[in-house]
């Protein structure tokens, strides 16, 4: 049996704003185009990646479940705990005293926290088990390789 998955807690500190410069042109990933635009705006990313701060806070990934998912081991997630769960959704879940980021599904019935990896099996939530969901994925912040 693999290794479970495991979470780091980090807290969303209030401090001053920082306006990071933003190109109002779009860049397109496939054939390059002329570099025309210009930077026109700034962007402060709390305000664009956090809609409810006193509900926020930030996960740091540890495990491969959720791999095909794109969330990699070493990643920060982005959680809201005032979103509601919906079909499909990633969540951060407690179960057993144990969390999981894992992608909810009800299927007949039923309530499923789904891997992203073929390696790990799905958890089908008994009415013996103590579970919660703690918040909703928001955003999935990675380093680029």
């Amino acid at each position: 049996m693999k290794k479970p998955d495991s979470l780091h807690f980090l807290s969303l500190e209030k401090s001053n704003s920082v306006k990071l410069p933003l190109c109002t042109e779009t860049v397109k990933a496939g054939f390059p185009s002329p570099a025309d635009g210009y930077i026109e705006s700034s962007l402060d990313l709390n305000e664009y990646l956090i809609q409810n701060p006193p509900a926020t806070f930030f996960v740091k990934v540890e495990g491969h479940s959720m791999k095909d998912a794109g969330i990699l081991d070493q990643d920060l997630l982005i959680i809201d705990r005032s979103k509601s769960p919906k079909h499909k959704q990633i969540v951060l879940a407690i179960l057993n005293g144990e969390f999981t980021i894992k992608r909810l599904i009800f299927k007949e019935g039923k309530i499923y926290l789904w891997p992203e990896n073929p390696q790990y099996r799905p958890i089908l939530i008994s009415s013996t088990d103590d579970f919660e969901v703690w918040g909703c994925v928001t955003y999935i912040i990675h380093k680029a390789i």
